[in-house]
């Protein structure tokens, strides 16, 4: 996909001999990433599976351009009993105030009062949903119980330039030019997105880690 790129690119002074042409890969998609060419980087589509808690995708759907997205309906289906815990190693504990904090590990006291609350609170959830299921209440009525920890699934298209602008602001990384404070779980999709990414497109990746995570 890295040579769709350079494809789009070169139809600016090829025109229709663009397609098949031949030259550095590498050099033009450095040159188009460092000085923000891109319309280039929006001529290839990847398409990703997600499954998440419902806050995870609330917070990726405010990702509009250059995406497209098809979600599992609790309208037709009973939804699943998966839910969300944080493991031990994520922050509980927030320092400071809003545009200037960060998160703390919490004691084992907290870690414990969290698990257990929740879990208790996901019990609570599921065994209401299906007393209205089995009372014959609609999925889109009943599933109104149930907590934004529960999974939810769906699809998730979109371009390299709109994937390297959600990296942008979805992963913390000490290279990137412009800091981002993600939330520890949409963090962790999208570091899994981004090894797909270097995958199928690793001079396109390389070039947006060398151009200091900057999306063009």
């Amino acid at each position: 996909m890295d040579y769709d790129v350079v494809q789009a690119a070169r139809v600016s002074t090829l025109g229709a001999d663009a397609a098949g042409s031949d030259g550095s890969t590498k050099g033009l998609i450095n040159f188009l990433m460092r000085d923000r060419h891109g319309s280039p980087f929006e001529h290839n589509s990847m398409t990703f599976l997600i499954q998440a808690p419902i806050f995870v995708a609330r917070e990726w759907f405010r990702h509009r351009v250059g995406w497209s997205y098809n979600e599992e309906s609790g309208r037709y289906r009973e939804l699943a009993p998966v839910f969300y815990v944080p493991a031990e190693d994520r922050n509980l504990v927030q320092v400071g105030k809003p545009g200037a904090y960060r998160f703390q590990p919490g004691t084992q006291l907290q870690y414990s009062v969290m698990r257990d609350v929740t879990r208790e609170n996901y019990r609570h959830a599921w065994n209401s949903y299906q007393v209205m299921l089995r009372a014959g209440i609609a999925r889109e009525v009943a599933r109104s119980v149930l907590p934004v920890g529960t999974y939810t699934s769906f699809f998730a298209t979109c371009n390299a330039r709109s994937l390297m602008h959600f990296l942008s602001l979805r992963t913390a990384d000490k290279a990137a030019l412009f800091p981002s404070f993600p939330q520890r779980e949409i963090e962790m999709a999208a570091q899994q997105m981004e090894q797909h990414f270097a995958e199928q497109m690793p001079v396109t990746h390389a070039a947006y880690v060398k151009n200091q995570r900057v999306a063009p």
